[in-house]
């Protein structure tokens, strides 16, 4: 027993390694992968039998294990990073803790059009946090999850005195974050930042975060619920520990074309019915329910 419980794990952990050979895998944290994994493996039984024996890589099984966990990352976390965009962020962030005042405000912009998301707040992020700080108050402490690289968006927040928690899956971006908010730290001792990894769907683990003032939720929530109700996301704004949350959707497709019904009718059916009260902001790609809990 302990023999092929034994055989087990080192099928699982030759698995992982190969599901992360992906260039937009490599940076996931391995245990985000075995828990994936092993939930594929707890809905197809046949297939966990597979890993209890000499493991055939070149099976049709094991490639269909592979095909379909990656398929399942992609989706639940939006994984479709290009390398060469992670490069020049990282090229960008080496550039920018070495040059002046004046030359990172440019090479700012260039971080955030790294990532298309950031990219299209680019033209309002400081009227968005103004926005945003004029319903809840200048915060003195943030929680931004599923944040991407959004973080450095802070620079438009003015804050001098903030403690920013930020959470991701993508580990390349964690350390990268981390990076910044200790440089930040060091020219302003009242600025406190960590990132850290964080599974948004397990909401019940949210109240072992810090308490904060106010928490972004940007872009996030579709890929919670995958289309399939809205249960998750409800969760996770109900349990996210600050009072208030910023929520945000796009409000154009893929392609570009703006949305017929860019507004989330359910978002406004929520908040009446837990009792919430919410304002809307609307940008050119973007809508804001800002959520006061």
């Amino acid at each position: 027993m302990v023999k092929d419980n034994l055989i087990y794990e080192q099928n699982i952990s030759i698995l992982i390694n190969n599901i992360k050979k992906k260039k937009e895998l490599r940076h996931v944290n391995d245990n985000f992968v075995r828990e994936y994994l092993l939930v594929y493996l707890q809905q197809n039984i046949k297939l966990r039998d597979f890993f209890f024996g000499k493991l055939n890589v070149k099976s049709a099984h094991y490639e269909k294990i592979v095909k379909e966990v990656r398929a399942k990352l992609r989706r639940m976390y939006g994984l479709f990073r290009v390398e060469e965009e992670v490069k020049k962020r990282e090229g960008l962030f080496k550039e920018w803790t070495d040059t002046n005042a004046k030359r990172r405000g440019v090479i700012l912009k260039e971080i955030l059009g790294t990532h298309s998301s950031t990219k299209e707040r680019l033209p309002f992020y400081q009227k968005l946090y103004q926005r945003i700080f004029t319903i809840t108050g200048k915060p003195k402490s943030i929680l931004d999850l599923a944040c991407g690289i959004n973080p450095f968006s802070c620079e438009y927040m003015y804050l001098n005195n903030v403690k920013y928690y930020a959470y991701d899956l993508n580990e390349g971006e964690i350390k990268l974050l981390n990076n910044y908010f200790n440089l930040k730290h060091k020219e302003n001792k009242n600025f406190i930042g960590k990132a850290e990894a964080f599974d948004l769907l397990h909401w019940e683990k949210l109240a072992v975060l810090e308490q904060a003032d106010v928490c972004f939720l940007f872009k996030i929530v579709d890929v919670l619920d995958a289309g399939k109700g809205h249960k998750i996301s409800e969760l996770v704004i109900s349990n996210v520990p600050t009072k208030f949350v910023a929520v945000s959707f796009a409000t154009k497709t893929m392609s570009g074309k703006e949305m017929n019904a860019p507004e989330r009718k359910w978002m406004d059916w929520m908040c009446k019915r837990l009792g919430f009260s919410y304002k809307v902001l609307k940008f050119e790609n973007e809508i804001f329910y800002v959520i006061k809990k």
